[in-house]
């Protein structure tokens, strides 16, 4: 039976089910560039350019391997601009009867590859599972079930055994299964941190370069200068150079954030993995390597595979287990609309200042800069869910909705009551100020609690909480800052409100 192959722009690997018992004698790759999906959200320009230069790379080594590749380009005459169309049109072309695709990273693709087969005279339309990752949707409903708490350390500690990861026999490696106290140190002295991968750039990048310069232009965020590898091989040399250079101090520094540093020491291969061109258990099995031959210390290498094996697949579930209705959480009823400053960041904090600027020149942030500077603020402000949730996925180029989604709504603005995360991730500026620097160039004073220049973080905390009381009080991971704001005096109680209009209604 004559069959296509459709490979999506998040699925760049040889190893992806939809391709594998390819049939060279019946068998068509179909990938797409399509309007549709660059557009359903107005992803940030690097982001384009990267996902379609390693599409365009990745049909090229599928073409080397022999396979039939039916490549379709953002500027074809003929091209629909939607997913769903490029499909009829190739069915129309090939005369196939079946397709076959491999499980999509968001929930809206789901669904309409789900009426493909509606819509298109094939006989089958056969999703297969994403081998790719560790734990399947119904592994994790089966691992999910029964439990009053769904807690990412106990999913985790089973993955380590599952895997067989960082094990000594039945027990942890170095006797504790999370190193995480050790990983929070705060940049206290000039760190000398190694420069990021950098890949060279070919003539195909150069095209999709001037492709989306002059189709984009109203996107968000800078284009130039644009490094970011778009083959496999580019890919696994950045692996290797963060194990090599970074790993090692990733553990104690992945929480400091320094002015004009938008790296750290962090791997920057979420790019990579999350469009298939680097495996998880690989980049675990390198990181877990480098310990054995006493290249990296245990807390980093613990550290970095826990977000992999543990975070990564954790959040993944949760997507999947609770999906349509997670979209639409909002548990604390936030309804601020998100402020003009996290697309120009012209704002007198140095530290969103910094954050939305390396997010416009990277379409990166790393994930103390997401969660406690950006995300903080979203949270402490009330922005509402579905506004902060599209900005994420449209500024980042890591961003998916498997994965934007449960770290947006779950993690940073506990929009689902708990469900991910066991308390809100909110904090007054005295934790922006103990792992950054951004403090001491910042209009606003931190070590001011109220006033016009104080640091807004301090008094947005505050009131955060007093008006999420009803709904946050009975979480024992918050109530002692309960009791600490029932010994403030009235007149400090006021302050803090009157501020927090003050700068809220500023906004």
């Amino acid at each position: 039976m004559k069959t296509i192959r459709v490979v999506l722009g998040d699925q760049l690997s040889h190893s992806i089910s939809s391709l594998q018992d390819y049939n060279p004698e019946q068998d068509i790759v179909l990938i797409c560039e399509v309007l549709s999906e660059a557009r359903y959200v107005k992803h940030h320009k690097k982001k384009i350019a990267f996902v379609f230069s390693a599409m365009r790379h990745f049909a090229l080594e599928l073409e080397d391997m022999g396979k039939r590749v039916d490549y379709i380009r953002l500027d074809d005459a003929d091209n629909t601009g939607s997913l769903k169309g490029e499909v009829e049109r190739a069915i129309q072309r090939h005369e196939v009867k079946k397709i076959i695709v491999s499980f999509p990273g968001e929930y809206r693709v789901l669904e309409d590859i789900r009426t493909w087969q509606r819509i298109v005279s094939v006989d089958a339309v056969e999703i297969r599972e994403d081998t790719r990752f560790l734990c399947s949707p119904a592994d994790f409903r089966e691992w999910a079930k029964g439990r009053k708490q769904l807690r990412m350390e106990y999913f985790y500690r089973d993955m380590r055994k599952r895997y067989d990861i960082l094990m000594n026999g039945d027990a942890p490696e170095g006797g504790s299964w999370n190193y995480d106290a050790e990983n929070r140190k705060p940049p206290t002295h000039a760190l000398e941190v190694p420069a990021t991968y950098r890949a060279k750039r070919d003539a195909i990048t150069e095209e999709v370069l001037t492709l989306v310069g002059k189709r984009f232009a109203d996107h968000f965020g800078d284009l130039e200068p644009f490094y970011l590898g778009v083959t496999r091989a580019q890919a696994k040399r950045a692996l290797a150079k963060f194990v090599a250079e970074r790993l090692l101090h990733f553990g104690d520094y992945q929480d400091a954030m320094l002015e004009d540093e938008a790296w750290m020491y962090h791997s920057h291969l979420s790019f990579y993995l999350n469009c298939g061109l680097l495996q998880s258990l690989e980049c675990i099995e390198a990181a877990e390597q480098a310990y054995q031959v006493g290249a990296a210390p245990l807390n980093a290498v613990e550290g970095f595979i826990r977000q992999l094996l543990g975070w990564r697949e954790y959040v993944r579930g949760i997507y999947w287990q609770e999906m349509p209705g997670y979209a639409r959480q909002n548990y604390l009823g936030a309804k601020r609309d998100l402020p003009g400053f996290f697309w120009s960041g012209k704002t007198k904090m140095n530290c969103v200042q910094q954050c939305v600027k390396e997010t416009r020149e990277n379409a990166y942030a790393h994930h103390i800069q997401r969660l406690m500077v950006l995300g903080n603020f979203s949270l402490l402000a009330g922005i509402h869910p579905q506004q902060v949730n599209e900005w994420y996925l449209i500024v980042y180029a890591d961003a998916y909705e498997w994965v934007e989604l449960p770290n947006v709504s779950g993690m940073i603005l506990f929009a689902d009551g708990g469900l991910l995360a066991s308390k809100p991730y909110a904090a007054s500026g005295s934790y922006i100020n103990k792992m950054s620097n951004y403090c001491s160039n910042c209009a606003y004073k931190v070590s001011k609690k109220n006033g016009v220049d104080a640091c807004p973080f301090n008094y947005l905390y505050w009131d955060f909480l007093a008006r999420n009381r009803s709904k946050l009080e009975g979480n024992p991971r918050v109530s002692m800052m309960y009791k600490t704001w029932d010994r403030m005096t009235e007149d400090r109680k006021i302050e803090i409100v009157a501020d927090s209009e003050r700068f809220l209604t500023s906004l």
